[in-house]
């Protein structure tokens, strides 16, 4: 009886071995047809079937974080994808530039670094004139001059007002006025001769790039401080269409952390061959570089239909086309090629080739993917 028993357990185990790996609920293509072909059970491991199918065990899933759930279908904003630059908002920051030649010396404070701080109006650099040397001889000509006539001047207003009870009183005062304009005339040229500027920080923010040495010979208008806001930075798209900017209500930064932006204009005037799109970064605390190139993901009046799914579902095949990974079965994993557009940084809409029926795989996608 006990032989009996041992053989009918071999025969059943061995035909539940035998039989084919059968779909689940849920595996139908987007027009209602089967997805399920008999796929080989053979092991019991991680394994690609002859139909293209995995097999996953259960111990297995729960190592890899495999997550599945049924989207259903829903309308969603048009989304279009616009390569962009990181710029400087014209009202949260500056470039401090030299106004003429001459010789950078530091401020009493010092240099301010990279990523320093600063405030609207503290000194970042000195900026001592530089003449030409037919200039200089000019302004010391002149300078001894004007004091070879200021000394004059005083003699002789000290001289009428030694006689003011017996001249006009009228010379007297027009002696006195010619001191003070001479006066004047050489200390404007005295300090030409060694004429220093105090450079201050156009902007509150922090110090973007920084071009100042000591005694750095710099030329008129070379950029030594760009002073950026890092909270309120521009996003600078372009686009071939002029109509779009018509249509765009919003918009995401294309990276993992996202990032929402506001929409503030297009540009009437084509710049390099397109139309310049001006968004503002809001609530963002991603770093961003001034002129690092980013993707925008702007977000459109215009909808469609489809299934929104998170955009770590969809995967390459070997043909390198887009597929999405169906759950057949308690072990059983489908790849359906799919066509997907972007929604945002994190999301995707299926709009051809998945069911509403499906159960998807939302978490775990590439590693089922790897499995050969």
């Amino acid at each position: 009886m006990l032989k009996t028993t041992f053989a009918t357990l071999a025969i059943a185990l061995a035909a539940s071995a035998a039989m084919p790996a059968l779909a689940g609920p849920g595996a139908h293509g987007p027009d209602g047809e089967h997805l399920d072909a008999p796929g080989s059970a053979a092991g019991s491991g991680l394994a690609r079937l002859p139909d293209g199918s995995v097999r996953i065990p259960k111990l297995a899933q729960r190592r890899m974080g495999i997550r599945t759930t049924m989207p259903q279908e829903a309308t969603h904003p048009v989304t279009v994808e616009l390569n962009a630059v990181v710029a400087i908002d014209p009202n949260a920051g500056g470039r401090l530039q030299a106004g003429h030649a001459g010789w950078i010396d530091p401020p009493p404070g010092g240099f301010p670094v990279l990523g320093q701080r600063v405030s609207k109006g503290q000194v970042l650099a000195l900026l001592r004139h530089k003449n030409e040397p037919f200039d200089i001889g000019n302004q010391q000509a002149r300078f001894a001059s004007l004091s070879a006539d200021l000394k004059l001047a005083r003699q002789r207003l000290q001289r009428l007002e030694s006689l003011q009870d017996s001249i006009p009183r009228k010379e007297i005062d027009a002696a006195r006025a010619e001191v003070q304009s001479l006066s004047g005339q050489r200390e404007a040229v005295g300090k030409s001769l060694h004429r220093t500027d105090t450079l201050t920080a156009p902007a509150s923010g922090v110090i973007a790039t920084a071009n100042a040495l000591a005694g750095q010979v710099v030329a008129a208008g070379d950029v030594l401080y760009e002073v950026v806001d890092p909270a309120r930075m521009l996003i600078e798209a372009s686009s071939a269409d002029a109509s779009l900017a018509n249509r765009i209500q919003g918009g995401t930064l294309g990276r993992a952390e996202g990032g929402r932006l506001d929409f503030v204009g297009a540009g009437r005037s084509l710049k390099n061959g397109a139309v310049p799109l001006v968004f503002r970064l809001s609530g963002n605390s991603a770093p961003l570089a001034v002129g690092q190139p980013v993707t925008v993901v702007a977000t459109l009046t215009d909808t469609l239909k489809g299934i929104a799914l998170p955009s770590a579902a969809v995967v390459r095949n070997a043909s390198n086309l887009p597929v999405v990974w169906i759950k057949s079965g308690t072990q059983r994993f489908i790849a359906q090629p799919v066509e997907a557009r972007v929604l945002d940084a994190r999301t995707v809409v299926v709009i051809r080739g998945l069911s509403p029926e499906n159960r998807v795989v939302v978490s775990g996608a590439a590693l089922i993917n790897q499995v050969r």
